[in-house]
């Protein structure tokens, strides 16, 4: 018995050493502080080049302390992470550095009176003005490029998954693929070659085709992917019910996946609300507010920007402005994807005993 116990208070030897939970923050540390150094003393002054000193003094210093300390075998596991923390510091950099200059340039002329006011008779170079033409005008479009290719993509998702079969749904699922990667400017050559051979002016609902075109292909595949999803016994317990297949797809397979296609839908209207090259094209801009977009020129967020920017060489209220401008866009499709993410938790499948 004795021998028993004294067996059990010896150490397992399966238990190498290991490096403390604090260690990796301490090379951080350590390796932000020598790419500094590093950087002062090379006469360094991009953020940018020391940043990438540090990232791989980090990564040279956990693999050489963890190999040292727990064996290259566990060595090569932290090295993997720490390519990981560092391919995720590499992609978030930017955007909050991107962000925050948005952020910061924009707040300088936005406010309620920017926000509720055209441009009118103010001059590109004159302060004041706003962009309430161009909100009206991206609403208008982007929702009726929503009305237009939301259903036309759902229902081609639901014909490729639920019915297709043969050389037509290959056909389709190929066109859709090749649709994905278009360039948008495409999209509005399409339309706008239309638009001269029926000799129309550029108008809002104009724009709202070729936004849909761009559309289309996005719903159509987080569509797809989200009807694969459903458990196929849920189809076959309804079939074997005696429902017709319409129905099983109508009552059982889209509420099982409306989270997910609603999601889809909402990032692909977040999608086509910065496009900016067919509106450029189809709508043409204009600086006063028309709420009509089947007849005369519109403005829209995107076209706004640009042409504030443009005009901007030594003029610094449209230098504000196209930042403001901007800031706004940012912020609408950030509310779009919290919304889609909000429906898609909600509308998710309850998971319980």
């Amino acid at each position: 018995m004795s021998t028993a116990v004294v067996a059990d208070k010896r150490p397992s030897s399966l238990h190498g050493a290991r490096l403390p939970k604090w260690s990796p923050w301490a090379i951080a540390a350590g390796s932000i502080a020598l790419g500094l150094g590093i950087s002062a003393a090379a006469g360094l002054d991009s953020n940018i080049q020391w940043a990438l000193i540090a990232g791989i003094l980090f990564l040279v210093g956990t693999y050489g302390i963890a190999a040292r300390v727990e064996g290259r075998r566990q060595a090569k596991d932290r090295i993997a992470t720490a390519f990981v923390w560092v391919a995720f510091l590499l992609a978030v950099v930017p955007l909050a550095s991107l962000i925050w200059a948005t952020v910061q340039r924009g707040v300088k002329v936005l406010d309620v009176y920017f926000l509720t006011h055209s441009m009118g008779v103010v001059a590109d170079s004159e302060p004041g003005g706003g962009i309430y033409h161009a909100l009206i005008g991206t609403l208008e479009q982007v929702g009726l490029a929503t009305l237009l290719g939301a259903p036309i993509g759902v229902l081609t998702a639901i014909y490729l998954v639920e019915y297709g079969r043969g050389k037509l749904a290959k056909a389709v699922t190929f066109f859709v693929d090749v649709m994905t990667g278009i360039p948008s400017i495409v999209a509005g050559l399409f339309i706008l070659s239309l638009m001269l051979m029926l000799d129309l002016q550029p108008f809002g609902f104009a724009g709202s085709l070729a936004l849909a075109i761009l559309m289309m292909p996005v719903v159509v595949r987080s569509t797809e992917e989200m009807l694969k999803l459903v458990p196929n016994e849920l189809r076959e317990a309804s079939l074997a019910l005696g429902v017709p297949k319409w129905r099983t797809i109508l009552k059982v397979v889209l509420p099982t996946s409306i989270g997910g296609i609603t999601t889809g839908i909402m990032l692909s209207i977040a999608r086509i609300a910065g496009e900016t090259a067919p509106v450029l094209l189809l709508v043409f801009g204009n600086p006063f507010i028309n709420n009509n977009p089947f007849e005369g020129a519109q403005a829209s967020l995107p076209l706004y920007i640009y042409q504030q920017y443009a005009q901007s060489a030594g003029s610094q209220p449209a230098y504000d402005r196209a930042w403001a401008a901007s800031l706004t866009l940012i912020a609408f499709v950030m509310i779009l994807n919290m919304v889609a993410r909000g429906i898609a938790r909600w509308k998710a499948p309850k998971t319980g005993r």
